[in-house]
């Protein structure tokens, strides 16, 4: 083995070590960073695992017995509260060709065929739209209620 050679093979000897101690460098940085987010995702994951917990098993009824005071009705929402919350990803958008509240264009169509049309097409889903808007959760009135604001959003 020549002069040259030997060159080659020490240098390429250092190289190697030298990368070998980057990568143990890089180990123990990732690993010394990754201890602490595993601290706070515990902290995280406590808190929301508790709260978690919490609602599976509260309770889904109250018995009240003769005598007791009765728990308070639900409040009824109004159509536009339900607009809000259920209706508004697509008809505030125009997703799936929805059309769009106050859109008076879009909607003369649908309300000159008349509110019974409008009520069961919301009801009972039409075209791309599911019935109840995927909804199932909602009352037939609680739909009419929003089919009757939406109705005159858009006249």
């Amino acid at each position: 083995m020549g002069d040259h050679d030997s060159e080659v093979w020490s240098t390429l000897t250092k190289f190697m070590l030298g990368l070998a101690v980057f990568a143990v460098v890089i180990f123990v940085v990732a690993g010394s960073m990754a201890a602490g987010n595993k601290e706070a995702a515990k902290k995280d994951n406590a808190a929301s695992n508790d709260k978690a917990i919490a609602e599976r098993i509260a309770p889904v009824a109250q018995v009240t017995v003769a005598g007791d005071k009765p728990a308070a009705a639900p409040t009824k929402k109004s159509g536009k509260d339900i607009y809000s919350s259920a209706c508004f990803a697509c008809h505030g958008t125009g997703a799936a060709g929805a059309p769009i509240l106050g859109d008076k264009a879009a909607w003369s169509a649908r309300i000159g065929q008349g509110t019974a049309t409008l009520y069961d097409h919301a009801i009972n889903g039409f075209n791309g739209m599911p019935a109840k808007g995927g909804r199932a959760d909602l009352s037939d009135d609680a739909i009419k209620s929003v089919v009757d604001y939406m109705v005159s959003q858009s006249k």
